[in-house]
C-alpha cells in the first residue's frame, strides 16, 4: 500500500476490525445509544452490501462492553455506564439453503455454540426449545438480560422463493424459532433483526408481532450507508484523488459519484443516501464503475418479472405504490414492486402526502443501467456477453448516420425469444424496443415514448437528432406519415442538428423488424 493511502472498510463487516485496523469509519454511534437506550426490539430493512452486518457487529461491540473501540465517537459522550451483556448473534447471510435440513443445520450448530458458554437442557430436543433453554441460562448465569441480532434474518426465504414446498418448510422453522424472543421478553435486553425483505406478518413474524420496523422511520432512514455530508466529511483525500484521476474538478467528480451512487430514500422527505459498498470502491481505487451490481445475479427478481407478466416499461419509467405495498411482501401476491423496493433495484422518489402515495424509481445511474443490462439477455436474443458491444455499437452508427446498420443490429435483438413474455407479440416486441433505447442513454441523449403524442423515440447525438416510429403490422409510410401529421419534429427544428425520420414496420407474423425506411428532414 502506498504511504498515506488511507484503508477503507470495503467488505469489512466486523466494527472491531475496523476500529483496531484503522480503517476509516463513519460514525452511526449516536444511533446505536438511541436505540439500546430505547430497549424495544427492532427490525429494519436494507438492499444487500448495504452496512446491516457492521452495525449489528457495532451492537455486539457496545453491549459487550468494549468501551476502547468507541474512543473518538459519538457515542463515547452519551455512555457513562459501558455494562456488558451476553449477546446472542445469529448470522444467516453466508450459507447456501439448500434442503430444510441444511437450515436446521446451521439453527442447531449456532445454538450448539451458545450452550457450550451457557449450558444445554437434556428435556431440549427442538430448535425453539433449546433456543429457550440458552436465553434463559444466559439471563440466569450472568445476572444480565440477553442481546439477540440476527443477520439477513431472511436469506433462506429469498433462496427459497421459486420453490413453494422448501419456502414453506423454511418459513415454519423460522417462524417457529424467532417466535422464541416473544415468550422470551422478561430474559431480554434488546432484538434486532436485519434483513432485505419484510414477509408478511401472516408467516414469518405471525409470533412476533411486537417488532418495531424502523425500515421507514424517518430519523433512522441514515442508519445504513453514506449521506452526502458524511461524504464529504469523510473521505475528501479520496474525492480528490478520484478526480484527479479521472480529469475532473472536486465538484465534478462529486457531480459524478451522486449520479452513480446516490439517491436512495428510505422515507419521505429525508436525504439522499449513498450506496456504502459501491462509493468506498469507486474512492478506493479511483475508478466509476458498477462495484454493487456486479456483487449478485438477482435472478430471483427476473423470475418474479416473467411470472408477474409485469410491464417493465412502467417500471422503467417510474411505478406509483401505497404504503401497503412495499412496507412487507408477500410471496402469494405476484407484484414485483416491494421485492424490487426492499432489494435496491427501486427506492423512493416523490411523496404525494394528501393521497399517500409513493413514486418509486431508479436510485441512480448504476443501478438503472446495471438492472437493464441484467435483464437485457432475458428479454431478447442477444447473450450476455454480446449486449455491451450491441449498445455501443448502436450508439456509434446514429453518431455517424448509419442507420441501416442500426437496424439491422436492432433486428438481432428480436430474432428468437428465449421465452414467451406474452402471450401478446405486441407486449414483448414493446419491451424490448424499451430496453434497448433505455441503455442506450448512458451515452447519448434518448427519449422513448411514455405518453400519447409523442414520437416512439428520440435520439440525439452530437450531429443528428433521430425520430424513431415503428407501427406494429403497419407500413413504413405510415409510420413516416404519423411524425409529419403529429408534429413530432417541431419540438426539434431549432436545436441546428440534422433531423432524420426513421419509419419501421414489426410484423407480429415474423416476430421482427420487417422494413424500415429513412428520410433527411
Amino acid at each position: 500500500m502506498e504511504t498515506g493511502v488511507r484503508k477503507l472498510p470495503i467488505g469489512i463487516q466486523s466494527f472491531e476490525n475496523i476500529r483496531r485496523r484503522d480503517f476509516v469509519y463513519v460514525d452511526k454511534t449516536a444511533f446505536v445509544y438511541e436505540m439500546a437506550t430505547m430497549g424495544i426490539p427492532y427490525f429494519l430493512s436494507r438492499p444487500r452490501r448495504f452496512g446491516k452486518s457492521l452495525l449489528l457487529s457495532t451492537f455486539e461491540a457496545y453491549f459487550e462492553g468494549k468501551k476502547e473501540l468507541f474512543k473518538g465517537l459519538a457515542i463515547e459522550r452519551l455512555e457513562s455506564e459501558w455494562l456488558q451483556y451476553p449477546v446472542l448473534h445469529l448470522d444467516l447471510n453466508a450459507e447456501k439453503y439448500t434442503s430444510p435440513e441444511r437450515l436446521e443445520y446451521i439453527l442447531s450448530n449456532n445454538l450448539t455454540q451458545w450452550e457450550e458458554l451457557y449450558g444445554k437442557g437434556e428435556d431440549e430436543k427442538t430448535l425453539p426449545a433449546r433456543f429457550m433453554g440458552v436465553i434463559r441460562r444466559a439471563n440466569e448465569k450472568t445476572g444480565m438480560q440477553v442481546v439477540v441480532l440476527v443477520d439477513e434474518y431472511d436469506k433462506p426465504l429469498l433462496q427459497a422463493l421459486n420453490n413453494e414446498e422448501l419456502l414453506g418448510a423454511y418459513r415454519d422453522t423460522l417462524k417457529s424459532f424467532y417466535g422464541v424472543l416473544k415468550s422470551a421478553d422478561r430474559y431480554l435486553r434488546f432484538v434486532f433483526l436485519t434483513g432485505v425483505t419484510k414477509f408478511a406478518h401472516v408467516s414469518v413474524f405471525s409470533d412476533l408481532n411486537q417488532l418495531s420496523d424502523i425500515s421507514m422511520v424517518p430519523r433512522f432512514s441514515q442508519i445504513c450507508g453514506i449521506t452526502f455530508e458524511e461524504l464529504k466529511n469523510n473521505f475528501e483525500p479520496e474525492i480528490k484523488a478520484l478526480a484527479e484521476t479521472n480529469s475532473l474538478s472536486y465538484e465534478g467528480a462529486l457531480d459524478r459519484l451522486e449520479r452513480m451512487y446516490d439517491g436512495y430514500h428510505f422515507s419521505e422527505n429525508t436525504v439522499g443516501i449513498f450506496n456504502p459498498f459501491s462509493v468506498l470502491n469507486a474512492l478506493q481505487y479511483s475508478r466509476f464503475d458498477s462495484y454493487w451490481f456486479q456483487t449478485g445475479t438477482p435472478t430471483f427478481l427476473v423470475d418474479v418479472l416473467k411470472k408477474s407478466e409485469y410491464d417493465l416499461r412502467t417500471l422503467i419509467d417510474g411505478v406509483e405504490a401505497p404504503s401497503s405495498v412495499f412496507t412487507e411482501y408477500r410471496v402469494e401476491v405476484m407484484n414485483p414492486v416491494p421485492l424490487l423496493y426492499q432489494s435496491g433495484y427501486l427506492t423512493l422518489k416523490e411523496f404525494d402526502d394528501r393521497f399517500r402515495l409513493y413514486r418509486l424509481g431508479f436510485p441512480n445511474e448504476e443501478v438503472k443501467y446495471g438492472f437493464l443490462s441484467f435483464i437485457a439477455p432475458f428479454y431478447t436474443a442477444v447473450t450476455d456477453d454480446e449486449k455491451g458491444f450491441y449498445v455501443g455499437k448502436f450508439v456509434q452508427e446514429l453518431e455517424t448516420c448509419n442507420v441501416d446498420a442500426f437496424m439491422n443490429r436492432l433486428q438481432a435483438f428480436f430474432a428468437d425469444f428465449p421465452y414467451e413474455l406474452n402471450a401478446k407479440t405486441e407486449r414483448h416486441y414493446q419491451v424490448v424496443f424499451y430496453i434497448v433505447f433505455k441503455l442506450m442513454g448512458q451515452f447519448c441523449d434518448v427519449e422513448v415514448r411514455s405518453a400519447k403524442g409523442r414520437a416512439d423515440a428520440v435520439v440525439k447525438t452530437a450531429d443528428y437528432i433521430y425520430v424513431f416510429e415503428f407501427k406494429l403490422d403497419g407500413t413504413v409510410e405510415e409510420a413516416l406519415r404519423q411524425i409529419d401529421e403529429k408534429g413530432y419534429l417541431i419540438p426539434y427544428q431549432s436545436e441546428g442538428r440534422q433531423l432524420v425520420k426513421v419509419g419501421a414496420s414489426f410484423s407480429k407474423e415474423e416476430r421482427n423488424i420487417a422494413d424500415w425506411k429513412i428520410q433527411m428532414s
